[in-house]
C-alpha cells in the first residue's frame, strides 16, 4: 500500500505574527507564522481588509520569529528559528512574490531540543545583533552588519551560556547606539538538582541577568544579575538610548518584568516601580486565581511610547511610564478593552491592532482612540510606598475595573480560523449538493463553533430583482472605451474631450422574443433610445472602437456610433445567424448555412466585411477569439466548434485569413468555446498562455493551450463540471482575466497568486452570467437564474473552503451523525456551568449583596465564563440540524457532571429500538486523573429525534471515554476496562469486561465481533467478542506503543491511527492470524498462546507512516468526490485538513516517488529543514509521498522543471497534469 499525502485546508493557528516593512515599501506588512507554514499578510489600511500576499510551506517547524531592521534601512527582515538547528534569515522578494533565504547559520542538532537553540529570539532595536536561545543553557549572539556592496552579512555565534539554567524569555535592551545588550530571565537548577530534601528546589531563585555584546571586543559578557519575581513569565523592552539630533531621552531603557498579578519596571542601577494587574469587578469571579501576562506589545510614537498587555481572560491593559530623561517617575496601568486571547498582538503604524487568537479566528482592529481621556481607573506605582516595592515577597492589594464592550478598537476584518478542531464527521447531508461536506467541531470555550466546510468560493450577493420573463442571456456594456489604463497620467495630461467609462452603462437582457436595455444609473431602469433592435433576441453585444456598441442579433448586425447613427449588416435571404463572437476590434459570425463571416474595425471605425466567406461543412455550434492584445490591431485565431465533435483553430492572419490551421477531435459536441490569455507560473512564469476553453453538451470541460506561433493545441485535461451543457464566460476578477463555467454548478476558473485554480461557486447555478463593473461593486458579476437578476463578487479568492458557523457554549468534545441531526457533547474545565452560576448568583443576593447587573450581562462569547477552582465543569448535550444552521435543543449537565463521549445503541433486547447513550463524569480533575463518579446517561429519542428524554444513569468506577454499539449492545471504554453492557429497566447491565489494558481506552471502531480498542498511551489492539464463552479476548496488539488520538478502520485488518505527535501510522493484521482466530469458535486457542513482547500473541505490521506535524484529532475513510476513489481524511488540532491517497498502480507510485527525490534535492526547506528528516521526525517514512513537496513543481523555475521532467523521461506539462489529476479526481480540490 503507497499513499500520497496532500493538505487542502493548511493549518490556521498562527503561532506568532511579527510586522514590519518586508517589501521596502512605505506600507506595513505582517509575517505569521503557523507552526509549519510562513505567511505574509497584507493590510489596507484604507480598507481595513487583510490580504494574503505569500502563503509557503517550510516542511519544518517554526518555533520563533524576529523582524530586524540594519540602521538606517527601510527594509526589515525576519529571522527565523525553528527546528533545523540553524538560525535563518529571510528576506522578501516582491518581484518574485517569494521569501529568499539570505543566510543560514548551523549551529546545532535537528529537532526541538532542550540545549539547542531556536525557542527564543531577540534583536537589538538598532538591527546591530540577535541573540538566538534555548530552553536550557545555550545562548548565541550573531552581529548583523552589512558588506560594502550594501549586502547584510552575519558573524559567527558568540556563546552566552550558562550551566544549568533554563531560560524563560529574552528580549533585546534599547540601549540607543551603546553596545548591544539582552536580558534574560533565568533559573539555576545545579542546587535543587543535588539536594534530595527539595529544600534548594523552594529557595531557587529566578533571576533577571543583562548580557551585553562588547562591539570592540567582539564577545559577550554577563554585565549584571539580579533575582526578581519569581513568578516572572514574560519581559519588554522599554524604549531607551538618546536621540541622534538632540539631548533628550527615547525613554529610560530597561525592561518591564511581567509576573503573577504584577508588573514590575527594572533596570540596572535604578529603583523598580511595581503595579498590580486589575481584575474584573465580577460577583462570581475566583478571587484567589492569580493572574498572568500571555501577551504584549510596545508602540513607538514621536516623542511617545505605550505598551499593550493582555492577560489569560483577554482583558487588554495600557500600560505607561512617566519619565524625565533617563529616570523613572511612575508606571501606570489602566484597563483599555476585551479582545480574545492572543499568541501575538502587532500595532501598525496606520492605527490597526492585530491579534492573533490562541484559538479560533484572527482579528482586526482599528485604534479609535488611545483610551487616555476616558474615565477608567488608573493604578500608578506612585500610590504605594516606595513604589509598590517596599516588599516584593508580599502582593500589592487588589485592584478591580469594569469590564465592558470594546471602546477603544473598533473591528476592521477578521481571518477565519478552524483552530482548534477537536472532532469532524464527513458527511453529504446538505441539500443539492454533490460532493460531501466537512463538518468540524472547533474553537475552545465559549468562542467554540460547529463548523461546515464546503469547498467553494464564497458569493456575496448585492442585489437580487425579479423579472417579467425568463431571459436566455444577460450583458453588461461601456458606451466608451475602458478608462482603467488612463487614469496613471491623470495628474500630468489633461485629458480633454476624453470621456472614459469607468463602468457600465447597459445591462442587455435577451429573452426568446425580445431584448430588453437597463441602463444603470442611482437607479436600473428601462431605456428605449440606445439604438439596440428590441424585436429580435440579441446573440452577441460588445463595446467596439473608441466610443461605438455593437449588436448581433439572428437578422443581422447593427453598429451604433457615438452619435446614434445606425450601420447595419443584413443576413443573406433565407439564412439567420446562429452564433458570433466578438472583441474590440473583430467580428466573426456564423449563418445557419454553416458559414463564417468575417468583420474587422478599420482604423475610420467602420466595420468591413472579408471578401470570403468560410464554409465549414457542419453547424457551428461554438464559436470564440481572444481579446485584442495590447498594441495589436487583431488576434490571430478563431476558434470554431461544429456538431461533428470537433473543435477547428481558424487563422485570422491577413496572410492567411480564414484558413484552418489545426483540428482536435472531442468526444462529445461543444455547447461553448472560450479563448483567453491567463498568466499561470506553472506553465509559463514571464507573460500570459493563451488556453481554449471548450465545454461539451455532456458537461465536461476541456482546456488545452494555444501555441501562439503555429496554432497547434497541446497539453488537454479535462474535468466534469455538471449534468448540464457547459456554457463559458470570460470575465474580470481582482483585475485578472478569468472564466466562469456553468453547468449544474457554476465554476471558476482564475488566477491567484500567479497560479491558476478552478473552484466551485458556492451559489444556486447560473443559466448565463457576465462581468458587472458600478460604483456600489467595480469587481462585480451579473448572473441570471431562471426569471431572477443576481448582481453578486467573489470576495475571498485565496479560501477554497467556505465555513459556516454554529455558536456552542462550551468547548465541543465529540458529535455524532445520526438521521439529520448532529448530537454533540460540550464541556469545559475550571469554569462555571449556568444553572451554578445561577445559584451562586442567588446566594450573594440572599446575603444581600450588591450585584453589579450589566457586567453579567455581557456576552459570554467575548468576555468568556467566570472562572472557577479546578475540578469544576461546565457542560451540555446540544441536538444540532445541519441543514438549517441552528440548535435544536440544548440540555445542560448540572452538579457538576461533563459529557466526555455518546454513541447511538440500537439495543436487540428492545427490538433495537434506538437510544443516545452519554459518557459523564461528576467532579473529574484532569490531572492526577480521577473523579467521584462516572455515568453512562441513556437518552430516548423523542420528536424525531429533536428531543431526548433520560430513562436511566448507571453509574461507573471512572470516565467513559470512548462509546460504541456493537451487536445490538454498548461496548464501553470505562477508565482502563473495556465492557459491554445491555440495557435494563433501572440501569445498564455489565454483561463482559476485559481489565488487561494499561492505559484508559480513548476510541473504539468495529466490523463483525472484532473489536478495534485505541489505548491513551498504548497505540491499537485488536480484541475479539466470543459470544459462547462470553468473553473479550485481546489476540493483537502493535509491537510500539503509541500515544493515539485518532483511529478508524480501513479494512477488516487494517487501521489508520493518528497520534499527538503529529504521525499517520497504517497497521496491518495478518490475514492468516486473523482468519485464525476468527475460525475459533470458543477463543481457547488465544487464551493458551504465548503472549509476545509482553503483549498479545499476535503483532501488527506497520505498513504506512508519515509525520504531518499537527495533532490529528480524526481520520476518516470517505470518497470525496462523486465515483472518486475513499480516501483518508484526516484534521488537526491547528485547523489542518489533509488527505491520504492510495496509489492505483505501481507505475504511478515509481513515477511520483522519483519525483519527489528530485524535488527533495531542488527545493531546500526555506528554515534550512531536511525534508526527509522531518516527514520522518519520529520514525523513518514508510510507503507515503509528500503531495505538498511535489505540488511546488509548479513553482519552480522553467529550465529547473525542465530538466527533472526530462530525468522522469516526461514532458513539463505531463508532470503537472499528473499532479492535477492526482489532487483533483480524489479531493475535488
Amino acid at each position: 500500500m503507497h499513499l500520497y499525502n496532500l493538505t487542502l485546508q493548511p493549518p490556521t493557528a498562527i503561532t506568532q505574527a511579527i510586522v514590519g516593512n518586508f517589501s521596502g515599501v512605505r506600507q506595513q506588512e505582517i509575517i505569521s507564522s503557523y507552526g509549519t507554514r510562513l505567511e505574509l499578510l497584507r493590510p489596507d489600511p484604507q480598507t481595513g481588509k487583510i490580504a494574503t500576499i505569500l502563503s509557503t510551506d517550510v516542511f519544518g517547524s517554526i518555533r520563533s520569529l524576529a523582524a530586524f531592521r540594519l540602521t538606517g534601512g527601510t527594509k526589515d527582515y525576519a529571522i527565523v528559528g525553528s527546528d533545523s538547528g540553524r538560525i535563518i534569515i529571510l528576506d522578501y522578494d516582491p518581484k518574485t512574490s517569494s521569501f529568499v533565504k539570505l543566510h543560514q547559520e548551523t549551529f546545532g542538532k535537528s529537532g526541538a531540543r532542550r540545549i539547542v537553540p531556536g525557542q527564543y529570539l531577540a534583536v537589538d532595536p538598532k538591527g546591530r545583533s540577535a541573540m538566538i536561545s534555548a530552553m536550557e543553557k545555550s545562548k548565541l549572539v550573531y552581529i548583523l552588519n552589512r558588506d560594502a556592496a550594501a549586502n547584510l552579512t552575519i558573524s559567527s555565534p558568540l556563546e552566552a551560556h550558562k550551566n544549568g539554567a533554563i531560560i524563560h524569555h529574552i528580549v533585546g535592551l534599547d540601549v540607543g547606539f551603546e553596545n548591544p545588550t539582552f536580558a534574560a530571565l533565568e533559573v539555576d537548577y545545579t542546587e535543587s538538582d543535588q539536594d534530595p530534601t527539595g529544600e534548594a528546589f523552594k529557595n531557587a531563585e529566578k533571576m533577571l541577568t543583562y548580557y551585553e555584546l562588547d562591539l570592540g571586543l567582539n564577545h559577550v559578557v554577563r554585565k549584571w544579575s539580579e533575582p526578581t519575581d519569581p513568578r516572572a513569565n514574560l519581559l519588554l523592552q522599554v524604549p531607551g538610548g538618546q536621540l541622534a539630533s538632540s539631548d533628550r531621552f527615547d525613554g529610560p531603557s530597561g525592561v518591564l518584568v511581567c509576573c503573577e498579578d504584577h508588573i514590575i519596571y527594572r533596570h540596572m542601577d535604578a529603583p523598580q516601580h511595581r503595579v498590580p494587574i486589575p481584575r474584573r469587578k465580577h460577583p462570581l469571579d475566583n478571587r484567589d486565581r492569580g493572574m498572568l501576562i500571555v501577551s504584549a506589545v510596545m508602540h513607538k510614537m514621536k516623542g511617545a511610547f505605550f505598551f499593550l498587555v493582555q492577560n489569560e481572560d483577554g482583558d487588554l491593559f495600557k500600560v505607561t511610564i512617566e519619565h524625565e530623561d533617563e529616570e523613572v517617575k511612575a508606571l501606570k496601568i489602566k484597563y483599555f478593552d476585551t479582545v480574545p486571547v492572543a499568541s501575538s498582538l502587532c500595532i501598525l503604524k496606520s492605527g490597526f491592532l492585530f491579534v492573533a487568537s490562541e484559538f479560533s479566528n484572527h482579528y482586526f482592529y482599528q485604534f479609535q482612540k488611545l483610551g487616555d481621556d476616558d474615565d477608567e481607573p488608573e493604578f500608578s506605582s506612585t500610590s504605594y510606598r516606595s513604589f509598590g516595592m517596599e516588599d516584593p515577597t508580599s502582593p500589592l492589594p487588589h485592584e478591580y475595573f469594569r469590564p465592558r464592550p470594546l471602546e477603544n478598537l473598533a473591528l476592521a476584518d477578521e481571518i477565519e480560523s478552524l483552530d482548534p478542531i477537536l472532532d469532524s464527521k464527513v458527511l453529504n447531508i446538505l441539500p443539492n449538493s454533490d460532493t460531501p461536506q466537512i463538518f468540524a467541531a472547533c474553537g475552545r470555550g465559549s468562542r467554540s463553533s460547529l463548523r461546515t466546510l464546503r469547498h467553494g468560493l464564497e458569493v456575496e450577493e448585492s442585489v437580487s430583482s425579479d423579472l417579467p420573463g425568463i431571459p436566455n442571456a444577460v450583458w453588461t456594456t461601456k458606451k466608451r472605451e475602458d478608462g482603467g489604463s488612463i487614469h496613471e497620467f491623470e495628474t500630468s495630461v489633461p485629458l480633454i474631450g476624453l470621456n472614459l467609462d469607468a463602468y457600465d452603462s447597459y445591462i442587455i437582457l435577451s429573452f426568446v422574443n425580445g431584448t430588453l436595455v437597463l441602463s444603470i444609473g442611482e437607479t436600473i431602469e428601462e431605456v428605449q433610445d440606445t439604438g439596440f433592435l428590441s424585436s429580435a433576441r440579441t446573440l452577441a453585444v460588445q463595446q467596439i472602437g473608441t466610443d461605438a456598441l455593437l449588436q448581433v442579433h439572428p437578422e443581422g448586425i447593427r453598429h451604433v456610433l457615438a452619435n446614434g447613427h445606425v450601420t447595419e449588416w443584413k443576413a443573406p435571404s433565407g439564412k439567420s445567424i446562429v452564433n458570433a463572437t466578438t472583441n474590440k476590434r473583430q467580428v466573426v459570425v456564423a449563418l445557419s448555412s454553416a458559414e463564417l463571416v468575417y468583420f474587422e474595425l478599420d482604423l475610420e471605425g467602420q466595420l468591413n466585411e472579408y471578401q470570403d466567406r468560410k464554409a465549414m461543412g457542419s453547424t457551428v455550434l461554438a464559436l470564440s477569439i481572444a481579446e485584442v492584445p495590447e498594441g495589436r490591431q487583431r488576434t490571430p485565431f478563431l476558434a470554431v466548434g461544429c456538431e461533428d465533435q470537433t473543435v477547428r483553430i481558424i487563422s485570422l492572419d491577413p496572410e492567411s485569413t480564414l484558413e484552418t490551421i489545426s483540428l482536435q477531435a472531442l468526444t462529445a459536441p461543444p455547447s461553448s468555446i472560450c479563448i483567453a490569455e491567463m498568466l499561470d507560473a506553472s506553465i509559463n512564469k514571464s507573460q500570459p498562455t493563451l488556453f481554449v476553453n471548450i465545454g461539451l453538451q455532456n458537461g465536461v470541460l476541456l482546456r488545452t493551450v494555444l501555441d501562439p506561433t503555429n496554432g497547434q493545441l497541446t497539453d488537454t485535461r479535462t474535468r466534469f463540471l455538471g449534468t448540464r451543457p457547459v456554457k463559458l464566460i470570460r470575465v474580470q476578477i481582482q483585475r485578472n482575466p478569468a472564466i466562469l463555467a456553468l453547468s449544474s454548478r457554476s465554476w471558476l476558473n482564475y488566477i491567484h497568486q500567479n497560479h491558476m485554480y478552478f473552484t466551485p461557486l458556492i451559489f444556486e447555478s447560473f443559466d448565463f452570467a457576465w462581468s458587472f463593473s458600478a460604483e456600489l461593486s467595480p469587481e462585480g458579476l451579473i448572473g441570471i437564474t431562471g426569471s431572477t437578476l443576481r448582481i453578486f463578487q467573489i470576495p475571498k479568492l485565496g479560501t477554497q473552503l467556505k465555513q459556516d458557523s454554529i455558536p456552542l457554549s462550551y468547548t465541543p468534545r465529540k458529535f455524532i451523525a445520526h438521521e439529520n441531526y448532529f448530537y454533540l457533547v460540550e464541556g469545559d474545565h475550571r469554569v462555571l456551568g449556568e444553572d451554578a452560576g445561577e445559584k451562586k448568583l442567588a446566594e450573594l443576593r440572599q446575603q444581600g449583596k450588591k450585584i453589579d447587573q450589566e457586567v453579567i450581562d455581557l456576552p459570554v462569547e467575548v468576555f468568556g465564563r467566570p472562572k472557577a477552582p479546578a475540578g469544576t465543569w461546565g457542560s451540555a448535550i446540544r441536538i444540532i440540524d445541519p441543514v438549517k444552521a441552528e440548535t435544536v435543543a440544548y440540555i445542560p449537565l448540572d452538579s457538576n457532571e461533563a459529557a466526555f463521549s455518546l454513541a447511538v445503541v440500537p439495543f436487540s433486547v428492545r427490538g433495537g429500538e434506538l437510544h443516545l447513550v452519554v459518557g459523564t463524569a461528576a467532579d473529574t480533575t484532569v490531572s492526577p486523573r480521577s473523579c467521584s463518579s462516572g455515568f453512562l446517561r441513556t437518552y430516548k429519542f423523542t420528536d424525531e429525534g429533536r428531543g431526548l428524554e433520560l430513562l436511566h444513569k448507571t453509574e461507573t468506577d471512572d470516565v467513559p471515554l470512548a462509546l460504541l454499539a456493537f451487536q445490538g449492545r454498548l461496548v464501553a471504554g470505562v477508565g482502563k476496562a473495556l465492557r459491554i453492557y445491555d440495557i435494563g429497566k433501572k440501569k445498564l447491565l455489565r454483561k463482559v469486561e476485559n481489565k488487561t489494558f494499561t492505559s484508559p481506552i480513548i476510541t473504539l471502531n468495529t466490523q463483525g465481533s472484532r473489536i478495534i480498542v485505541g489505548e491513551m498511551q498504548e497505540s491499537v489492539s485488536f480484541v475479539a467478542y466470543k459470544a459462547p464463552e462470553n468473553r473479550l479476548l485481546v489476540f493483537a496488539d502493535d509491537s510500539q506503543s503509541r500515544w493515539v488520538s485518532a483511529v478508524t478502520m480501513v479494512d477488516y485488518n487494517t487501521v489508520a491511527i493518528g497520534d499527538r505527535f503529529g504521525n499517520v501510522i497504517v497497521n496491518r493484521l495478518d490475514p492468516k492470524e486473523s482468519e485464525q482466530v476468527d475460525e475459533d469458535p470458543t477463543g481457547a486457542g488465544i487464551l493458551h498462546e504465548k503472549g509476545v513482547l509482553m503483549g498479545a500473541p499476535h503483532k501488527t505490521k506497520m505498513i504506512a507512516h508519515f509525520h504531518v506535524g499537527d495533532l490529528i484529532t480524526s481520520i476518516h475513510k470517505v470518497a470525496m468526490v462523486a465515483g472518486g476513489r475513499e480516501i483518508l481524511l484526516y484534521t488537526g488540532l491547528h485547523g489542518t485538513v489533509g488527505i491520504l491517497v492510495p496509489f492505483v498502480s505501481k507505475e504511478d507510485v515509481d513515477f511520483i516517488s522519483t519525483l519527489e527525490q528530485h524535488l527533495r534535492t531542488e527545493q531546500s526547506s526555506l528554515v534550512g529543514r531536511d525534508q526527509l528528516s522531518w516527514r520522518g521526525y519520529y520514525t523513518p517514512v514508510k510507503a507515503v509521498v509528500d503531495g505538498d513537496l511535489c505540488e511546488t513543481f509548479a513553482r519552480l523555475p522553467g529550465p529547473k522543471q525542465s530538466a527533472i521532467a526530462g530525468e522522469l523521461d516526461r514532458t513539463v506539462g505531463e508532470v503537472l497534469k499528473k499532479l492535477e489529476q492526482l489532487r483533483v479526481t480524489t479531493s475535488g480540490f
